[in-house]
């Protein structure tokens, strides 16, 4: 951009613009940083194969990358299992903590794009909160997202998603979601 302007995401100018002032006006907030925002989106991979074949680890680590735009971690075992042939230190999956522009565009692609290409899709669970304001559900399948390439897969992954917001309580942060066109089911 040589005009010296930044790229601004398409949901962050929706909430500045018409998710704000909606919140502030349901929920009656009187300062403007008591209205909730998004906090950080976290994605984990779990990749249990990887106790056998290293190779794994690295494909998921790459498939993150793609999807986050940013360099996940290698997650490792904390103690050793023998019954899952896994010791302690071992690979066992990948994750990402996406804030700001990343975050929201993830999160855009994700309600738009993602969602709706998941297999008998009806949406997603309305009581995923965890009591503070924080959203976390999972997919089977990490092909949805477009920047995967189908045909260039090793194998295929669930995720977490964890959606963390500075809201005081579940409602609030439902409402935030919602606001953002989370399709929750009825």
């Amino acid at each position: 951009m040589a005009d010296g302007s930044r790229y601004v995401p398409r949901l962050r100018t929706l909430y500045a613009d018409e998710i704000r002032p909606k919140l502030k006006e349901e929920f009656g907030y009187k300062n403007d940083m008591m209205i909730p925002r998004l906090d950080k989106i976290v994605l984990n991979m779990g990749v249990g194969e990887a106790v056998a074949d290293s190779k794994k680890i690295k494909s998921a680590h790459d498939d993150m990358m793609k999807l986050s735009g940013q360099k996940p971690v290698i997650t490792r075992a904390r103690n050793s299992i023998a019954g899952f042939k896994l010791r302690e230190g071992m690979p066992i999956g990948v994750k990402v903590t996406m804030r700001r522009e990343r975050m929201y565009d993830f999160l855009d692609r994700l309600i738009t794009i993602a969602m709706p290409r998941i297999r008998d899709f009806r949406g997603v669970n309305p009581k995923s909160f965890d009591g503070a304001g924080n959203y976390a559900f999972g997919i089977k399948e990490h092909i949805v997202f477009p920047e995967i390439e189908y045909d260039k897969v090793e194998a295929i992954w669930g995720m977490d998603i964890i959606i963390c917001t500075t809201a005081g309580n579940d409602d609030e942060a439902r409402s935030l979601l919602r606001h953002f066109n989370m399709p929750f089911t009825k």
